[in-house]
């Protein structure tokens, strides 16, 4: 095809080819009755599935964030419930209170974005910029980052789940979510218009109080009074009963975890040429509290990501981690796997191609965060990794999943390490001016 236009000699050439292959009748066939994904299944990654691993760090039981899109939230609860669960020999169940959590993620999230908003009306930019857009679009929803997790608790501290446990609208957040970000588009409204009518400051923060008061109610009524005190009641691996009354969230949080959150720093793989290694990034906007710590990515070699990941694991550690599982899943044995499906034979196409250019070209970005509990080393090589999900326990292993080696290479975009595991150059890095980089990069994007 020569010309610029999509012409009907070339597309009468490319027919005629497409009848004289035998297999694209017998694709056509296969689809017209069947998924897909069920005709490029391929059964040959299966030589290599399987739940044994050589570092296997035992877990309390999988958490289920149901039909809400908190994932973020759930393993990074499970990472703090670990430190909590061996500093008091619990025994059983236990989980934080992720509604907690939630509950004032969103609410502090709506004062960012609405003061981000007055900021941008005040700076003379109008509806149709693309910040605003962006800040509209995206809005209050449940997805975050390891950062904005570390802010809130910070500020807010923690709570058993049994303390403040799940409700209905927690478990299912789209409806109150549309309410919110009705809301907050409302305001918008408001305040741009406000601004170009009179250029008053106050008028603007009034406004954000009054739409505050009605978030307030929204999140309290759907996710219900937050417990400013509360007991903390467990038994321990000897059956010994312990009750401490009286504590608030930030006592909790303080006494059990405190500053140890702050050793754990965000690591990013992002092979791009616009981000090089061992040099720190904020994206613009990512955020929650609007007097928190930005979100601030350390970008390192895979190959240094994998030996990090690899080291917490071996000091008996899990590990928070950021990934795509958009694509090569199998949700019912629980597997990732970019052998599952094979695109290319049938149809010369594939998911799956270079990372960079994935990051680049809206391919993929990370989407989902878990925890990684285990690995199978062979010759001092990973070859696939257990993972601790937030989908229940009915999917998967008893919850748990098992990742390929070549699908973590390509998906896995960002973990939470401690700082104890980095080198003395990405140390120093940390410690220099961070780049700022457009709220719509591909780091930007949330877990949820």
């Amino acid at each position: 095809m020569k010309s610029e236009e999509l012409s009907i000699k070339w597309l009468e050439k490319d027919r005629e080819k497409y009848l004289q292959d035998d297999k694209n009748t017998v694709l056509r066939h296969a689809l017209s009755e069947t998924g897909l994904n069920w005709v490029a299944t391929s059964h040959d990654y299966l030589q290599d599935v399987t739940f044994t691993f050589s570092i296997d760090i035992n877990t309390l039981p999988v958490t289920n964030q149901k039909r809400s899109g908190r994932c973020w939230i759930f393993s990074a609860s499970n990472i703090l419930r670990e430190i909590i669960a061996k500093k008091c020999n619990i025994k059983g169940q236990f989980e934080i209170s992720q509604n907690y959590i939630a509950y004032y993620d969103k609410l502090e999230k709506f004062n960012y974005i609405a003061q981000s908003l007055i900021e941008l009306a005040e700076s003379g930019a109008k509806h149709d910029d693309r910040k605003v857009q962006f800040l509209l679009s995206n809005a209050v929803g449940d997805g975050g980052q390891w950062q904005m997790f570390v802010n809130v608790v910070k500020k807010y501290g923690i709570v058993p789940k049994n303390n403040f446990p799940e409700t209905l609208q927690s478990s299912e957040t789209a409806s109150s979510n549309s309410l919110a970000n009705s809301g907050l588009r409302e305001f918008a409204a408001k305040v741009f218009k406000s601004w170009e009518a009179n250029k008053n400051h106050d008028k603007l923060m009034k406004l954000k109080e009054e739409f505050i008061d009605k978030i307030y109610n929204l999140l309290t009524s759907a996710f219900g009074v937050p417990p400013t005190e509360f007991e903390f009641e467990y038994v321990d691996k000897d059956n010994k009963y312990h009750s401490e009354p009286g504590l608030t969230p930030l006592e909790f949080f303080n006494k059990y975890i405190g500053d140890e959150l702050d050793e754990f720093v965000s690591i990013i793989n992002a092979p791009t040429k616009d981000k090089k290694f061992n040099k720190t990034y904020q994206i613009e906007y990512v955020g929650n509290v609007y007097e928190g710590t930005p979100t601030t990515h350390l970008n390192v070699s895979f190959d240094r990501m994998e030996k990090m990941i690899l080291a917490q694991l071996k000091d008996g550690e899990i590990v928070w981690f950021g990934s795509d599982v958009s694509y090569f899943s199998d949700r019912e044995k629980g597997i990732w796997d970019d052998k599952i499906y094979d695109y290319i034979t049938p149809f010369g196409l594939n998911k799956m191609f270079d990372k960079a250019d994935m990051l680049d070209f809206y391919q993929s970005a990370m989407n989902h965060a878990m925890c990684i509990t285990g690995v199978t080393l062979k010759k001092g090589r990973p070859v696939r990794w257990k993972i601790e999900n937030s989908w229940g326990s009915t999917s998967g292993e008893a919850g748990f999943y098992l990742m390929s080696e070549s699908f973590f290479k390509a998906f896995t975009f960002q973990a939470a390490i401690r700082k104890k595991y980095l080198i003395k150059e990405e140390l120093d890095a940390l410690e220099k001016e961070p780049k700022v980089l457009p709220p719509w990069d591909p780091f930007g994007t949330l877990a949820d």
